[in-house]
């Protein structure tokens, strides 16, 4: 689970990115802002991830999967 909550972009793409490079099938990431969903959504499936956002009261799960 990664926690890019009260970071901006591009802050939460590089940490995914970051996180990436250990080729797991599947990454969590909460976010706070609909910037960071969209970026981070266009990075994952650019990636070759499926992407599911699940809102959380004020804050945005990203599940991301191959």
């Amino acid at each position: 689970m990664i926690d890019a909550r009260g970071r901006s972009c591009p802050e939460p793409v590089i940490m995914i990115k970051k996180a990436m490079t250990t080729k797991e099938s599947s990454y969590e990431m909460l976010v706070d802002n609909r910037v960071s969903v969209e970026n981070v959504t266009r990075f994952a499936k650019h990636e070759g991830y499926a992407i599911t956002v699940e809102e959380q009261g004020d804050d945005f799960l990203l599940h991301m999967t191959r």
